[in-house]
């Protein structure tokens, strides 16, 4: 497909290199030459320096000839104003990135006048991911699938627990029915196991399981949960925000530390429910008066990874707190994720998800649409949702009778609202939603399951 991104910071720059990396051609459209000259030099991409609004600009990228225009600059107007010339330039589908509190309460207004095929908010979902995660304290990653019937969680097996050479088949008959194992992550390997694999202490495995057994799960396999009803938040920005007003609605007691005493100001007002402290985040004096070892949840969502990554490792020698990171940099993902900072969250990951979601579901050519697309460790795995509109290879048979590929493994079908545990006498029908897990790349439909 071919595909235009105007805005070239740090999520233009990861979305140009996720979809280049799928082989999308791909045009970046910004008014710093050095930004893009440092982009084209590292990625598979075209470039067009210049302003995104202009006419003359978006013509020399060819956004009329383009299947997508994805608008991702600093600035919401600005990115509403590329979509709308991009519209009437002929581009088959527009994307604008809307953070701006206020606008992201006019979002439909906005996706009906303006023709807009999406909005995307990298603070709104990222503060909606770290709210799922301290609802469930156990895990340190979850990913909704078939409309929040199932979920797919990561867990670590801790120390002492029953899991510790347990094969995947016992698991599944001795700790929990309709739960199944789709990955293990083991010394930085990632593999999608059969009935024989082997589980250990220090596994991270990712399980699929319907949400209203995960606490019971993480029961059995001895990751002890306290309900967190207070949370401390470092940085008072957009994703903090956002987060704030949720766990407002949620009846949890929570702190925000801002530096700028304006910005505290302001958020004293749009949050009455939250108690904002004016100073640095770093203090460590200040965050002890404040009592981080007593919360129940601690969130850094401040500007910059390695305070982020500091501050997350001090909560956690100082108390008991479920630890979450903001990470800017996608890149440093796997590079922290041994360091005892907790979950990590990152805004322009979330949504780099969602766009590669949205072109895939475009891109089916069998009668099965991409419906939820998550990458788990530094993209070394991809979940995939499908749901089949159109009879196929896949369909009618049961799963043992399918040659699939080698790293691919259907971890869930839900079927008129119920969720079926595939074994291998189950098959695949017409109005399923079906859960992949796999190692392969760039799967864009059910078929491609099949060698």
């Amino acid at each position: 497909m071919k595909i235009v991104i105007v805005g070239c910071g740090k999520l233009g720059f990861a979305l140009a290199r996720q979809l280049s990396e799928e082989k999308h051609d791909v045009t970046v459209i910004d008014l710093n030459g050095e930004k893009l000259e440092r982009a084209l030099a590292q990625l598979d991409i075209q470039g067009v320096e210049g302003n995104g609004t202009s006419f003359r600009t978006q013509m020399e990228a060819d956004v009329g000839g383009s299947d997508i225009i994805i608008a991702v600059t600093g600035a919401d107007e600005v990115n509403l104003l590329c979509c709308l010339i991009a519209k009437k330039a002929g581009v088959k589908k527009t994307i604008a990135r809307v953070r701006n509190p206020v606008y992201n309460e006019e979002v439909k207004y906005f996706s009906h006048e303006l023709g807009l095929s999406m909005t995307i908010n990298p603070e709104l979902v990222c503060a909606g991911n770290i709210a799922r995660l301290l609802e469930v304290p156990g895990a340190l990653e979850i990913t909704s699938f078939a409309r929040g019937r199932i979920d797919l969680i990561q867990v670590p097996i801790p120390a002492g627990s029953v899991l510790e050479g347990m094969s995947v088949y016992e698991f599944s008959s001795k700790i929990h029915k309709g739960t199944l194992i789709c990955a293990i992550l083991r010394n930085g390997e990632v593999t999608i196991p059969d009935g024989r694999s082997e589980l250990h202490v220090g596994d991270n495995m990712y399980v699929i399981t319907p949400p209203s057994q995960i606490h019971k799960l993480l029961s059995k396999i001895g990751i002890k949960e306290k309900p967190i009803r207070s949370v401390m938040i470092a940085g008072g920005g957009t994703t903090a925000y956002y987060l704030a007003k949720r766990l407002e609605r949620d009846a949890m007691e929570v702190k925000i530390i801002e530096l700028d005493k304006t910005r505290a100001e302001e958020l004293s007002e749009l949050l009455p429910d939250t108690m904002i402290i004016n100073g640095d985040a770093s203090d460590r004096q200040l965050l002890m008066e404040e009592g981080i070892s007593d919360r129940d949840g601690f969130v850094t969502l401040t500007g910059l990874d390695e305070e982020n990554m500091v501050l997350s490792m001090f909560a956690g020698k100082m108390g008991h707190a479920k630890t979450i990171t903001k990470l800017n940099h996608v890149s440093f993902e796997e590079v922290v994720s041994d360091l005892p900072i907790g979950a990590i969250v990152s805004p322009k990951a979330a949504i780099a998800k969602m766009i590669l979601q949205y072109v895939r579901a475009m891109e089916n050519s069998y009668g099965s649409n991409v419906e939820t697309l998550t990458r788990l460790l530094d993209g070394k795995v991809e979940a995939l949702e499908f749901v089949i509109r159109q009879e196929s290879d896949v369909t009618g048979k049961p799963l043992m009778e399918l040659k699939l590929k080698k790293g691919i493994l259907v971890c869930a079908i839900v079927r008129e609202g119920r969720v079926i545990t595939p074994g291998g006498h189950d098959d695949i029908r017409l109005g399923d939603n079906v859960v992949i897990v796999t190692t392969n790349e760039g799967l864009n439909d059910i078929k491609d399951i099949l060698l």
